[in-house]
This record gives C-alpha cells, sequence and structure tokens, in this order.
C-alpha cells in the first residue's frame, strides 16, 4: 500500500507543478494564444466550426483563461484529482 500512497503523491504534485508548463508549450500563454501554436490552431478550428467566435466555458476558453490567469481553485483541485487517479493505477500496477 505504501507505493500506491507515494505514487499518488507524486502524481497529484507532478500534475498541478506541470499544468502551467504544459498550457505553455501548447500556446496558451500569459498574453493570450500564441501565434503558430497548437493552441491557435485549436482555437482557429471552434472558430470555424461554431460560425466564428468560441463559446464561453468552452475548454478552449478555459485553457486560455489558465493559461492567461494562472489555474484557478477549482482547476487546481480538477488537475489535482486526475494527477491522484493516474498515480493510484500507477502504484496498483507498480
Amino acid at each position: 500500500m505504501a507505493g500506491l500512497s507515494t505514487a499518488a503523491t507524486a502524481a497529484v504534485g507532478g500534475a498541478v507543478v506541470a499544468a502551467p508548463v504544459v498550457l505553455g508549450a501548447i500556446g496558451f500563454t500569459s498574453v493570450g494564444i500564441a501565434a503558430g501554436s497548437y493552441a491557435a490552431s485549436w482555437m482557429s478550428a471552434t472558430a470555424i466550426a461554431s460560425g466564428g467566435g468560441v463559446a464561453a466555458g468552452s475548454w478552449l476558453s478555459v485553457l486560455t483563461s489558465a493559461g492567461m490567469a494562472g489555474l484557478s481553485t477549482a482547476s487546481t483541485a480538477a488537475v489535482a484529482g486526475a494527477g491522484g487517479t493516474v498515480g493510484a493505477v500507477v502504484g496498483l500496477v507498480v
């Protein structure tokens, strides 16, 4: 059981720390979506599919906000929960 606890703790911490880095790497920056990035391609495709705009509350708008302002408490909890789940699975397998 100690392996499960250690893996889950490491995954939670890693997920919370890595989230801002990953957001920046795919183009969600503190000044908006970076030109030529994956995020820019996603935004373009979303806008085309919805007739020219991006819906408020969509994953694209949430990630844009997170990239610009950082993760909210709810987002941090969601990322930590996902990391914990991955850690628990890894702990069971290992």
